[in-house]
């Protein structure tokens, strides 16, 4: 299991958890449509995956179970991101890829190294997390943004904390008067790509930048993946970030004003939005990417929120690796082991019906 960015204690508080909550995931096989129990099956070999550090503490707790499960199993996942884990598996360097983005037009209409001639990558949802607005600023508790006064401070258009347009939001609080020093991704991001189209989405008049994967503007410091940007945060006073909520330990994070009411980040209300959106148009039948509702205004919804895939071939060359994936995405998408990560990572459990669909698309994978 690739330990990267993660420490020994937190791997074995994840074993143990998992000891816990899946020791009776490969006793039986599961009814149909069921994601309560994995298949009775044991599986063996080796799967490379790289991709999304959003996804990182999820994949180590579900590592974690799936080895223990099935002890000549080894899968490895390097949280470098998710534009270089879609790199990696169009390349052929790494097995499967996990990303806070689906597979791109672009990147369909090309061939993928793995998989078999003429067939392709399908995205298989996996991972839903609210992003969090973080800050760190001395004595601010309760921060309250809105999209508007969000994008005017990411694109550098308000660049105090004591401007007036936080000060209207925040009647309230006690504002510095010192320069916002604002933190984003270096690296080709997923996070970035859902915080860019909830901007874009919500916040037509400032944010001027259609949504991608890279950052858009030339303002305050970048680093690299969901750990780089929690550490440069933390050790920058007067500073905020948009994140993963796994990675937002330490950090203050902001209410976001949804509709007319402001709210506070919860996995539940990054799940309701999830939930509430279609499949994307356009997609192969096996291909499960959402098309996040990013203007939902229910009550408590949490529409900054990301969902993760694994990306993996529909079919693949070698049918063992076909097998070994099948058999670790079926995991994943079981209740135990969303549980696991949702303890783990702050995450929220894929709905059942949602599970039900991830499940299915696996079973087609070849």
């Amino acid at each position: 299991m690739n330990l990267k960015r993660l420490g020994a204690p937190i791997v074995l508080a994840v074993v143990a958890t998992i000891a816990l909550s899946s020791c009776a995931a490969n006793e039986a096989p599961a009814e149909s449509g069921s994601t309560t129990t994995a298949a009775a099956e044991k599986f063996s070999g080796t799967l490379n995956g790289i991709g999304s550090s959003a996804q990182g503490a999820a994949q180590t707790t579900w590592v974690a179970g799936f080895q223990q499960n099935n002890p000549d199993a080894t899968i490895n996942y390097d949280p470098q991101g998710s534009g270089a884990g879609r790199t990696s598996f169009i390349s052929g360097a790494a097995d499967f890829a996990g990303s806070d983005a689906a597979l791109k037009d672009t990147e369909l209409a090309g061939a993928f190294a793995l998989c078999a001639a003429g067939t392709k990558g399908i995205d298989l949802p996996v991972y839903i997390s609210p992003i969090a607005i973080a800050y760190n600023v001395d004595g601010l508790k309760d921060l309250k943004l809105d999209a508007d006064t969000i994008a005017g401070i990411f694109s550098g258009a308000i660049t105090t904390w004591d401007d007036a347009k936080i000060k209207a939001l925040n009647k309230d609080a006690t504002l510095p008067s010192a320069p916002i020093t604002v933190v984003h991704r270096s690296d080709d991001s997923g996070t970035t790509q859902n915080f860019t189209e909830y901007l874009a989405a919500n916040a037509k008049t400032v944010w001027t930048s259609p949504a991608s994967q890279t950052f858009p503007f030339q303002v305050g410091d970048a680093a690299k993946g969901t750990s780089g940007v929690a550490d440069a945060t933390k050790n920058a006073a007067n500073s905020i970030t948009y994140i993963d909520e796994s990675g937002s330990a330490g950090l203050s994070i902001a209410q976001l004003k949804v509709g007319d009411s402001f709210v506070k980040l919860s996995a539940a209300g990054a799940a309701d939005v999830v939930a509430a959106s279609p499949i994307a148009d356009g997609r192969d039948d096996n291909d499960l990417a959402i098309a996040i509702d990013r203007t939902n205004t229910d009550k408590n919804a949490w529409p900054l929120v990301l969902v993760s895939y694994v990306i993996a071939c529909q079919q693949y060359q070698d049918a063992d690796k076909a097998a070994l994936v099948k058999g670790y995405v079926n995991y994943i998408v079981t209740d135990e082991a969303q549980k696991a990560a949702a303890e783990q990572a702050g995450s929220a459990p894929l709905s059942a019906d949602l599970a039900k669909k991830v499940a299915a698309a696996a079973a087609t994978i070849k």
